[in-house]
């Protein structure tokens, strides 16, 4: 089935950003591991593992748990030391990622059309620079990006368009966009990935590869 045609009926759009718009899980993958380099492989694969099966989660929420594991101390500076090197190691590797297949054609062909809403576990101001050094922030009617949760947001931009939940989508890659989606009883479209093979299997509803149904 066609879900990329189906797509274009709804009214409101959520979209997570990466590896929906942005082929850029790995390079946060990289970042994290990176961090913990001089913690041996088996620390680096525990993480990976981790972050990939818990995408959509702030940094400041997994940190502390990598912290631990490598029998760091977990205190706000540190914290704020480690998720302060990780924005460093990732902004331009993520504008410099590849375009998941489709995702700007698609944005640029319907933006008169539908509205666009961006939900993404990555911090505000973070995500504000990446949308800007990429030159598509006008294409999102609002943008949320860590302060507020995916759920809220979700339920924010409904009232504020006063659009009822059956004519909005999210489209999204991992299960906190689907239990943000489901929350809030709007539809959600799985954008499957190497890295999500589990949720694949979960996940009943629609499946894209890329906005180019490829």
């Amino acid at each position: 089935m066609n879900y990329i045609d189906t797509l274009k009926n709804y009214k409101l759009v959520f979209f997570d950003f990466d590896g929906v718009i942005k082929e850029s899980v790995d390079v946060k993958t990289q970042a994290f591991k990176s961090m913990f380099k001089n913690y041996g492989d088996d620390l680096k694969n525990r993480i990976e593992e981790h972050h990939l099966s818990n995408g959509g989660i702030s940094r400041y929420l997994k940190i502390p748990i990598y912290l631990e594991w490598a029998g760091i101390e977990v205190n706000q500076n540190i914290i704020d030391k480690y998720a302060s090197n990780f924005s460093s190691l990732v902004v331009d590797a993520v504008v410099n990622s590849c375009w998941v297949k489709g995702a700007l054609e698609y944005l640029e062909a319907n933006k008169e059309e539908q509205r666009f809403v961006l939900i993404t576990a990555t911090p505000d101001e973070e995500i504000d620079l990446i949308l800007s050094e990429l030159k598509i922030k006008q294409y999102f009617c609002d943008v949320f990006g860590s302060s507020v949760n995916k759920i809220k947001a979700i339920s924010l931009s409904l009232n504020k368009y006063q659009i009822a939940n059956k004519n909005a989508v999210m489209i999204g890659d991992s299960s906190t966009d689907m239990e943000a989606a489901i929350g809030n009883s709007v539809d959600f479209i799985l954008r499957s990935a190497s890295y999500n093979k589990s949720l694949q299997k979960m996940f009943n509803g629609p499946h894209i590869k890329d906005f180019n149904n490829e």
